[in-house]
């Protein structure tokens, strides 16, 4: 175990004016009170705060944080406290530590709902002193090296929570040398065989072309060397995991990768890289679509960089990143360069962000989230995806998530200009609004009084900011029409149990099942949020359906002569809940139509064989089909969705037959077997709100009369 002075002489290495007494103290009481505990592993439990604070000395952080990572599992897992800490070691190390204890009891890997509220705290942490997830991504990077002392099920949830969680805010946080290793720790936990299958071609690759990073390296210093430029140049191999996702997203196999090589170029000046990028550009042939400028569009964690793809030696894509001394040091410790310590003074280095200003700019985007589910989206969308940058017509930079369309800038800018977009122009050409935006285009959004959030949307944008954004408009406009559409849906499901519909019902009925007024009862009710006959259930629960107590369909229909037989008309297809009407056939008894269905007409003038019917009172079986005739889109698995949202109604699928195909919409005819008019509508609520349906009406056939 590394002792109290190696700990010290390896921090006096950046700091010489360290305070050595403060972190001899602070290693001997946390070697006190973690005395007779042991890890999984059967070493002595101190040995785990030494090497987190070992780490972070790595990353040449300042004399509180390397405490910290000393004490931080003292208040969670001894007898020490909050005072006590506060009284040996200061007010400053005593909230960092129970800064991480915090986060530490937050248990991350819990349910979505649950999870979003985590993430809450966690960005409270952060924004309070951001060396706390520095101490704690430390803590995980060391668990994680010694995570095979574990119960494989305790791997496997530590790994997904890591490569969920830590491993995309180091990211973030511009660490990337830390999320490379989360990544790739996590990577042999939860798919060992792959990593070990990478591996093994990348060795099969060398020994068949050789020592292609070396020779890659002298190519690049030499075409350096004929520039007169100094400058250091290293070549790695991209990391087992990294290729991985690559080979997944492009859904390539290894063989027919061709970026597998990474090479960083460090010079001492910013006119330098510009320089460098030249001389590559003039040796061989850069990638199209692949060159990025971060030096003049920075990161919002500080990392400053240029990148560009190059096809070299034997026609390999090469990779190439390009930056001076100081910006290398942000790229490797990312916003931790704030704190970084050399020859005893904090490092001022003009690339590194403040982190206050940071976690400012990245909270401030999820706090108008109105719920968990918003929040956890918003969350994830923001820390995952990499940026790209877009200008507005003024030349005001506006930063987005990868992927992002013309209305992610729209909302970035402002929600009302968002809501009223109607248009786009990227570099003064009118696009469509799903365009994915690139670095450095100019966006132009068009916009228009009284035009309103559209449902696909949702599917459009890209940002957590615009997701919440729609959602919270498309609820607004609406409600009211859910509201109207719930009345007739309670309507029908009081009906159905012989009783009235009141005001007074409505407001019981909302009070038991926890809502705030009828409105909102009515608004489910139109979503398909609530069932009609839940409503009526809780207010006569004696009412209440069991399995085999739905009526007959022989029985379906009062009103009819006991001998008369009865079928449903197949050009209107009525269902219970609706009101019908019969119309009597020699030899083929009555045939029941919807009172509004259009072949009436043929028998306006021959009113002796109509007959007044209504449905039988109560739950009918599902055996009632209805045609609905459908356009959706040309995408793989949409159909299948469809069918999906069926069957989660409890509905039954009898045929399915296309009318029209186009290359990028289909139209069928879906013959669905429902229990009444309230099953129906929730059907089709379900389908409607599909993105993917462009519409959906009732179809009905005139051409199938009896």
């Amino acid at each position: 175990m590394t002792t109290a002075q190696d700990l010290i002489t390896l921090v006096r290495a950046y700091n010489p004016k360290t305070n050595a007494q403060l972190l001899a103290d602070a290693y001997a009481y946390g070697e006190a009170m973690h005395e007779g505990q042991f890890r999984h592993s059967g070493d002595p439990y101190f040995t785990h705060p030494v090497a987190v604070a070992c780490i972070l000395a790595e990353m040449q952080l300042d004399d509180a944080t390397i405490v910290t990572a000393l004490l931080h599992d003292t208040i969670e897992d001894t007898k020490s406290t909050y005072g006590e800490v506060a009284l040996k070691f200061g007010t400053e190390v005593a909230e960092l530590v129970d800064g991480v204890t915090k986060l530490t009891n937050l248990q991350l890997n819990s349910t979505e709902t649950k999870q979003a509220e985590n993430f809450r705290k966690l960005f409270m942490a952060m924004s309070k002193d951001l060396r706390v997830i520095l101490v704690k991504l430390a803590d995980r990077l060391h668990n994680m090296r010694t995570i095979k002392s574990m119960r494989p099920e305790k791997q496997v949830q530590k790994a997904r929570e890591t490569m969920d969680i830590f491993a995309a805010l180091a990211g973030r946080m511009g660490m990337q040398w830390m999320r490379d290793e989360l990544e790739d720790l996590t990577f042999q936990v939860l798919n060992p065989e792959a990593r070990t299958s990478i591996i093994r071609r990348f060795i099969t690759l060398q020994r068949e072309t050789g020592d292609v990073i070396h020779k890659i390296t002298g190519d690049i210093q030499l075409e350096l060397s004929k520039a007169n430029i100094e400058a250091q140049v290293y070549g790695r191999a991209k990391k087992p995991y990294s290729i991985w996702r690559k080979m997944e997203e492009k859904q390539l196999s290894f063989s027919r990768l061709s970026d597998i090589y990474g090479f960083r170029v460090i010079c001492r000046t910013e006119m330098e890289c510009y320089r460098i990028l030249g001389a590559i550009h003039q040796r061989w042939r850069a990638v199209p679509g692949r060159f990025k400028d971060y030096i003049s569009q920075p990161k919002s964690n500080g990392y400053r960089s240029i990148h560009t793809t190059v096809s070299g030696r034997d026609g390999k894509r090469v990779e190439v990143q390009i930056r001076t001394r100081q910006m290398h040091e942000v790229a490797e410790t990312g916003v931790a360069a704030h704190w970084s310590y050399r020859d005893g003074v904090r490092v001022q280095n003009p690339f590194a962000v403040d982190p206050v200003k940071w976690i400012a700019s990245l909270t401030e985007r999820l706090d108008t989230a109105e719920d968990h589910e918003d929040f956890l989206e918003a969350v994830k969308l923001e820390m995952y995806q990499d940026q790209v940058f877009c200008f507005t017509p003024k030349g005001d930079v506006v930063k987005l998530p990868r992927g992002a369309t013309p209305l992610d800038f729209a909302y970035a800018i402002h929600t009302r200009i968002g809501d009223s977009c109607v248009g786009a122009k990227v570099d003064a050409i009118r696009v469509p609004l799903w365009t994915r935006l690139k670095n450095g285009q100019s966006v132009e959004i068009i916009t228009a009084e009284g035009q309103r959030p559209q449902t696909t949307w949702i599917d459009i944008v890209a940002t957590g900011r615009a997701k919440t954004a729609i959602r919270r408009s498309l609820r607004e406009e609406d409600r009211e029409r859910f509201i109207k559409l719930g009345l007739e849906l309670a309507r029908v499901a009081f009906d159905h149990v012989g009783k009235r519909m009141s005001d007074r019902a409505l407001t019981t009925a909302a009070r038991r099942l926890s809502l705030n007024s009828s409105d909102e009862l009515l608004a489910r009710l139109g979503s398909a949020e609530l069932p009609a006959r839940k409503v009526v259930q809780v207010l006569y629960p004696e009412l209440t359906v069991k399995p085999g107590d739905e009526i007959e369909p022989s029985r379906a229909i009062v009103g009819l002569s006991p001998n008369q037989t009865f079928a449903r008309a197949e050009c209107c297809q009525p269902v219970p809940g609706e009101r019908i009407v019969g119309i009597t056939y020699r030899g083929m008894g009555v045939r029941i139509h919807a009172i509004d269905c259009p072949a009436l007409t043929d028998f306006e003038e021959e009113t002796d064989r109509w007959v007044d019917l209504t449905w039988h009172s109560g739950p009918h079986a599902a055996v009632h089909t209805v045609s609905f005739d459908m356009t959706i889109s040309n995408d793989a698995g949409v159909l299948g969705r469809i069918c999906t949202l069926i069957g989660e109604q409890k509905a039954n699928i009898s045929d399915l037959r296309f009318s029209d195909r186009k290359q990028d919409f289909f139209r069928l005819v879906i013959d669905v077997d429902l229990r009444d008019a309230e099953h129906m509508h929730a059907v089709r609520l379900a389908l409607e709100a599909d993105s993917d349906v462009a519409t959906i009406r009732r179809h009905r056939d005139l051409k199938r009369k009896p």
